[in-house]
């Protein structure tokens, strides 16, 4: 039996994914940027993303570009906002489906491949000037991640699985960008009982030795929801 072909009045935008992939790289929040090597914007940089294909779901699209473009697999994703200004994509009526993520950078090896010239990482303050309407979704992006901090245990997709309190709060002041009280975050982030003691110790020059923790049951742990 034949196909149905299916002719609609209406013209259909196409669809695509972009993804804000952030990291903490020398004490500063990063995202990770690719360098267009095809026109629009050729040579510009923008967020790893690409067109859905019409058999694909929303969520492997974004793992597929970001897989293609910059080699990262592997890595879980939040779908952010729909971006759908008519004029965002000078080729033609495109709409953008964005995710964000976080992860350790020293777990993540970027290399650019398919239609990306160059994958990197850049602070989140010293962005270059971005392809399409990516400096809109990072910033989005942002605020969403800074209006979770206070709810969940998103930061936590930022450390090793064992840490001291000193490494947790210096997540915390990066992301805030502010200094916190040792004292008090100590004290609330201890009250949560989200977190316990290992029963190890790091060692740090003649420092007194420091705690180390894990999370409690991991498998609960907010990934990024």
């Amino acid at each position: 039996m034949a196909a149905k072909k299916h002719c609609y009045d209406y013209p259909h935008p196409a669809v695509t994914t972009d993804v804000v992939l952030f990291a903490i790289r020398q004490q500063t929040l990063s995202v990770l940027l690719i360098q267009r090597a095809n026109d629009p914007f050729q040579g510009m940089w923008a967020l790893p993303g690409g067109f859905l294909d019409i058999d694909e779901d929303l969520e492997s699209c974004a793992k597929r570009e970001l897989m293609e473009e910059t080699g990262i697999e592997a890595v879980y994703l939040e779908q952010l906002y729909t971006f759908g200004n008519p004029q965002r994509d000078p080729r033609e009526r495109i709409i953008s489906v964005t995710y964000f993520a976080l992860s350790q950078s020293d777990s993540l090896s970027p290399k650019a491949s398919s239609d990306a010239a160059q994958a990197a990482w850049f602070p989140i303050d010293e962005l270059p000037a971005l392809a399409f309407d990516h400096s809109e979704i990072i910033q989005l992006a942002r605020r969403r991640l800074l209006s979770k901090l206070s709810y969940s245990t998103i930061a936590f997709q930022m450390l090793p699985g064992r840490f001291t309190l000193s490494q947790l709060q210096s997540v915390y002041e990066i992301l805030l960008d502010e200094n916190l009280d040792k004292r008090n975050f100590r004290k609330g982030m201890l009250a949560r009982n989200i977190i316990e003691e290992t029963g190890e110790y790091s060692r740090s020059g003649n420092h007194r030795p420091a705690k180390i923790y894990r999370v409690v049951n991991p498998s609960r742990v907010e990934i990024i929801k």
